[in-house]
C-alpha cells in the first residue's frame, strides 16, 4: 500500500485553497444565523484543512478505503515529511485529544 502524498500543488496554493474553503464555511454558518462566538473555535485551521485535504487525496488514491489507525499515522507522518512547514500541525493532530467535532480523533472515540 502506497502512503506517499502526491505533490499536486505548492503549499502556498494549498493554503490559499483551504483559506477559501474556510471562508465559505464561515459564510454558510453566518448565513444560517449561527453566532460566530459559538462556532469559530470548532473550525479547523487553514493548515489543518490542508492536512485533511492531502489525507483525503491519499485515501482516494487508495481506492477510497478508509485507513486504520496505523495507516492514518503513516499518511500523516508522510505529509509532515513531504511538507515540512506542516509538521507542527500534523504532530498536533496526532497528539492530544481534540474537542473539535470534525476531528477524526473525536469521531473515532464515539
Amino acid at each position: 500500500m502506497n502512503d506517499s502524498v502526491p505533490h499536486r500543488a505548492s503549499l502556498e496554493v494549498l493554503r490559499a485553497e483551504a483559506a477559501d474553503e474556510l471562508a465559505v464555511l464561515i459564510q454558510e454558518r453566518l448565513r444560517a444565523g449561527e453566532d460566530p462566538w459559538d462556532f469559530m473555535e470548532d473550525l479547523p485551521s487553514v493548515d489543518e484543512l490542508v492536512v485533511y485535504l492531502l489525507r483525503a487525496e491519499n485515501i482516494a488514491a487508495g481506492d477510497g478505503v478508509q485507513p486504520g489507525p496505523a495507516r492514518h499515522y503513516r499518511v500523516l507522518r508522510q505529509i509532515a515529511l513531504e511538507y515540512p512547514q506542516l509538521t507542527e500541525t500534523v504532530w498536533g493532530m496526532l497528539g492530544s485529544r481534540s474537542h473539535r467535532r470534525w476531528d477524526l480523533r473525536v469521531a473515532d472515540a464515539s
